[in-house]
């Protein structure tokens, strides 16, 4: 038995007009025209241009975050369950997430330019074997040694916008 951590991890991708992937571009574009739908239905005589505005004066309009997060649904299901932009030291794109949240940081219904939005990825656990310098030792904690005891691992570095979100001390057997 060996003493372990499985950890969460948390992805925050934040898209605004800088963005340049076409799938940000994608969920950019069609997150504003939901926000500026959704913002219509909730102050039908447009008093409120901003999503503070909007926080601040209109019953309900936290609500925001959840009715605008439909248009970006299928964007989602296009990554296969995998975390986009996080890759580990060979470059390949390996974390799985199993949960997201969508979140308006800002917005203006007349300036697109002002849309921001995040989307929080939440990884599926990961055993956290060790660190070797900047270095995060992974592996899935569904997954079954072989019968030598080994494990596929792989090896991430921490950047900005990625943080452990939940850690679970634990016993395991490897």
């Amino acid at each position: 038995m060996l003493s372990s951590k499985i950890i969460t991890l948390c992805y925050r991708k934040i898209i605004d007009t800088h963005s340049v992937k076409a799938w940000d571009k994608l969920v950019f574009e069609d997150s504003f025209a939901e926000f500026r739908m959704q913002a219509q239905s909730l102050d039908q005589r447009k008093q409120h241009r901003t999503f503070g505005e909007l926080l601040q004066k209109v019953p309900g309009a936290e609500q925001l975050h959840f009715l605008v997060s439909a248009a970006i649904v299928n964007y989602l299901r296009q990554l296969n369950g995998k975390v986009p932009d996080i890759t580990d030291n060979l470059g390949k794109l390996f974390l799985p997430f199993e949960n997201f949240q969508f979140e308006i940081i800002n917005s203006d219904r007349a300036d697109i330019k002002k849309h921001q939005v995040a989307i929080n990825f939440y990884s599926h656990p990961l055993y956290w074997h060790e660190s070797i310098g900047d270095y995060l030792v992974l592996s899935d904690a569904a997954t079954t040694p072989a019968q030598d005891g080994s494990v596929a691992v792989h090896q991430l570095r921490l950047s900005p916008y990625v943080s452990i979100h939940t850690l679970k001390y634990g016993q395991h057997e490897r």
